[in-house]
């Protein structure tokens, strides 16, 4: 039925939802950044349909199609590298996006097989970067239909911001030094361009 609000599936009706979950074991954890007295919120009730995205029929704009190309850094035909020229509390934190507006489940065969080189080269590139220990590369999509991977940096040593925490750690941390900032990013569009594309700084 047209505007029939989406039924919840079995996994949402199982949740205890307006109730405040047990923290449970995830303190722990050594990857847990956080210490002392800590609470779970209570999960707020489904929303659905769900918010729509920008890019989407109906949302805002796409900011990647009809942005003012600030942050892309290092472009071919069909892709770009994007680094905030503002800086972050890791070493690097990069994009990586198709300049056509597709999502993941959408993208055209080429860009698919292109997709993995492209992870590839944008984790080298970052990895040229001076105590780099390990490049994490997520995907998350909630707020933009445009598809987009997200590379994080984790510095050499720090052993305790590794895995699913370590993008936590960036908005935690201070922020690094502008001047060490540039010199990364240039680093960055370098090892980019000796495989190709142009660089926009």
């Amino acid at each position: 039925m047209a505007g029939a609000k989406p039924e919840l599936s079995p996994y949402v009706r199982r949740l205890p939802i307006g109730e405040r979950l047990p923290i449970g074991n995830v303190v722990e954890d050594e990857l847990f950044p956080f210490d002392g007295d800590i609470s779970v919120k209570p999960l707020d009730p489904p929303r659905l349909p769900e918010p729509i995205r920008r890019g989407e029929p109906g949302g805002d704009p796409c900011p990647a199609c009809g942005g003012s190309g600030e942050g892309v850094v290092w472009e071919n035909d069909r892709w770009q590298v994007l680094v905030s020229a503002e800086p972050r509390s890791l070493p690097m934190v990069a994009i990586l996006q198709p300049k056509a507006h597709h999502d993941l489940e959408d993208l055209p065969s080429e860009l698919a097989m292109e997709l993995g080189t492209m992870i590839q080269r944008t984790s080298r590139a970052i990895s040229r970067i001076e105590g780099i220990g390990r490049v994490h590369v997520n995907r998350w999509g909630d707020g933009s239909e445009h598809f987009h991977a997200w590379f994080l940096a984790r510095p050499r040593g720090m052993w305790q911001m590794r895995g699913a925490m370590l993008a936590v750690w960036d908005d935690l941390l201070p922020r690094i030094p502008r001047e060490e900032w540039n010199r990364n990013r240039q680093a960055v569009v370098e090892a980019m361009v000796e495989e190709g594309g142009t660089s926009n700084l």
